[in-house]
């Protein structure tokens, strides 16, 4: 089912383009109708032409097969769900002891959390 969504919906979307571009420009647009009358904006054109009921009817597709695919994926699941649950630093193994010499003053243990300060040695 997705599969086929994401065929109509790419499909859909190169018509959508192609018949977009196809169309003639009206010229003009919201810039000069600013100073002439609104009847330019809100309409006065007339009945709508074969492009124009073309891009209608991809546009409505187009959203339709958009909002389903947003749908089918909100069910289908995350990749973060599945993902394994992080291991907790009390579970990793202990280091092994390198040899080396030896220490005169205990060594200071690392910071349990990144960006705490370090605790001061005893004295």
């Amino acid at each position: 089912m997705n599969t086929f969504l994401i065929i109509v919906h790419v499909v859909v979307s190169v018509v959508l383009i192609l018949v977009i571009l196809l169309q003639a420009g009206k010229g003009g647009g919201l810039g000069g109708a600013f100073g002439g009358s609104t009847q330019a904006v809100f309409g006065g054109r007339g009945a709508q032409t074969f492009l124009g009921k073309v891009t209608s009817a991809a546009a409505a597709i187009f959203m339709l097969t958009s909002l389903s695919l947003s749908y089918l994926s909100t069910r289908s699941g995350s990749v973060v769900k599945e993902a394994p649950a992080p291991i907790a630093p009390a579970q990793l193994p202990a280091a092994p002891a390198l040899p080396g010499p030896a220490q005169s003053s205990p060594a200071r243990s690392a910071p349990s959390q990144p960006g705490q300060p370090t605790p001061a040695p005893a004295k």
